[in-house]
């Protein structure tokens, strides 16, 4: 089980003494988190991708490249790629340097975004979203693994004998996740491809993210790629803590009431009840955490938003320190429940020795059959 965090990189004023961070104490506050992130124990650090204010996060790969250099250990990826406003050919070469820089330790996940604003932005049509999706992930796919591409498509000009550059390192492409919280069709996207799947289940019922990650599953061993309870399955989150579950709530509320994405809806209360939002102790937390597994099954991936909605750094901070102790249980937890068969999380060294696993055994096989 790969555990972790995730920024979409806002800039929202402290609700409770009206600061507001620079663009450039919010992008150096981020790379923090990154550091310490890795510091306490985590997996994984991913940051968004929003081109429109009151985020900084526009460019992800030169913020990963940067901690990339910064870091050792930790896993780098986003929680949002914009596969359908970013250039397919562009995303490939991107990442695969970064897979260089960081010595493989880059994944990515592919969405198309909640700020329509920003396809015209781009020159793309909002209604072609999802063709825009599917059309361009089917592009980047091929550039990925055939060294010329010959294509042409609906939605960019032709490509004739062309070669991304770099190739991905080792010769084995990043992993890649499709992330929706509403869309059966990047679903079935991840699912036909044998590619993650990734729900960020912080506003809907864990109903809804049940539903979409049993279609997810269910078109996995369709597809072939193994059975269902196999399926790379990844969830998001946000957690909130105190020692004790009163000061979580008394702290945190200021920030749930005026949060760009929360305020002026359901109370704490209810969303907490509603969605898996936890506020609460340290122990709270690894109480609701376990409780996802009976809802999706056997899981891979689990990451948490701590910096939103105008978090000082040092609250941010304090939080990753009580998540540095929290993780160890979890990991410890969900791995003795998942069975032998159900794999870990893929990483750039598993999906190597996969490919060289298959190499050894198709010239066994064919040996077999003279």
């Amino acid at each position: 089980m790969q555990l972790g965090v995730f920024s979409v990189g806002d800039v929202t004023p402290d609700p409770t003494n009206g600061t507001v961070p620079t663009e450039g104490e919010r992008i150096a506050a981020m790379v923090t988190i990154a550091k310490k992130a890795e510091e306490v124990g985590l997996d994984v650090f991913a940051t968004g991708e929003h081109h429109n204010p009151p985020f900084v996060t526009s460019s992800p790969t030169t913020m990963l490249g940067y901690v990339a250099a910064r870091t050792e250990r930790i896993v780098l990826s986003t929680s949002t790629t914009l596969i359908t406003t970013n250039d397919p050919v562009k995303i490939a070469e991107d990442f695969a340097m970064l897979q260089h820089l960081s010595g493989g330790r880059v994944d990515l996940m592919m969405g198309r975004g909640n700020t329509g604003p920003v396809y015209p932005w781009f020159g793309k049509d909002i209604r072609k979203g999802l063709e825009l999706a599917v059309e361009n992930y089917h592009l980047l796919h091929r550039l990925w693994r055939e060294d010329v591409v010959d294509w042409q498509g609906r939605h960019r000009t032709p490509l004739q004998g062309f070669t991304a550059t770099p190739r991905p390192l080792d010769g084995v492409p990043p992993f890649v996740w499709h992330g929706s919280i509403r869309t059966p069709e990047i679903a079935e996207q991840a699912a036909y491809y044998g590619d993650g799947f990734f729900h960020n289940h912080i506003f809907w019922p864990m109903e809804h993210t049940r539903q979409m990650v049993r279609l997810y599953r269910e078109r996995y061993e369709h597809h072939g790629h193994g059975t269902a309870d196999q399926a790379i399955v990844g969830l998001g989150g946000q957690v909130f803590m105190a020692r004790n579950s009163q000061d979580a709530v008394r702290q945190f509320r200021p920030y749930f009431d005026h949060a760009p994405v929360y305020g002026g809806g359901p109370s704490l209360e209810d969303f907490s009840r509603q969605t898996p939002l936890t506020v609460g102790s340290p122990q709270e937390v690894i109480e609701r955490t376990l409780t996802f597994r009976e809802h999706v099954g056997d899981y891979q991936r689990q990451l948490f938003l701590v910096d939103h909605a105008g978090l000082p750094l040092k609250t941010v901070l304090e939080q990753m320190d009580l998540l540095g102790e929290i993780v160890p249980v979890l990991r410890r937890e969900l791995d003795a429940m998942r069975p032998a068969h159900v794999p870990d999380a893929p990483t750039h060294a598993s999906l190597v020795a996969a490919r060289d696993a298959a190499a050894v055994v198709a010239p066994e096989t064919v040996g077999a059959q003279r």
